[in-house]
């Protein structure tokens, strides 16, 4: 994870001095490495040497936009569902008979739809809190850590005794 993190900083880094997109991890490529099964890295520097090739043709890039929008619906629906289903693997790790994580992830959820289902909640809120409310994937997360920090700062104020019969009766 930490060299994935340095060379998409390097990148971003080389797209802005050479004027260029900045590049950013999408974890619908999560999604990809699990349908495709394929974790080489021989396989992404070939892609990507054939990327650069194909981006100086650019008949290419127009054959390409022929594809029927159904067609990328149709990949987009199993990647995004794969992604979820991952997310969904995780989350059963996680231990619900703790009420702390069932209402973390109760709220980080309903956040996140509720600002997707009903965008006007949040557009009278401050110019610096709408950063945090304008996309329902970031106020989730941001609900998500600010819940997970707030509850392990009250686990450590909590007497040890109460934890210790809590740990007693799982």
């Amino acid at each position: 994870m930490t060299k994935g993190y340095r060379a998409e900083g390097v990148a971003t880094i080389l797209g802005g001095i050479f004027n260029s997109f900045p590049y950013t991890t999408f974890s619908q490529n999560v999604g990809l490495v699990q349908l495709s099964g394929v974790k080489s890295r021989r396989v992404i520097f070939w892609t990507g040497g054939l990327l650069i090739l194909l981006g100086f043709l650019p008949k290419v890039a127009t054959f390409t936009t022929l594809i029927p929008k159904p067609v990328l619906g149709g990949a987009m629906l199993v990647m995004f569902g794969t992604v979820a289903a991952s997310g969904i693997r995780i989350l059963s790790q996680v231990d619900f008979a703790k009420n702390e994580n069932l209402i973390t992830i109760a709220l980080s959820i309903g956040v996140g739809l509720g600002i997707t289902a009903n965008p006007a909640i949040v557009a009278n809120m401050p110019e610096w809190l709408q950063l945090f409310t304008d996309s329902a994937i970031v106020a989730g997360s941001f609900t998500a850590l600010l819940l997970n920090g707030f509850f392990r700062m009250m686990d450590r104020f909590r007497p040890t005794t109460i934890i210790a019969e809590e740990r007693q009766v799982s």
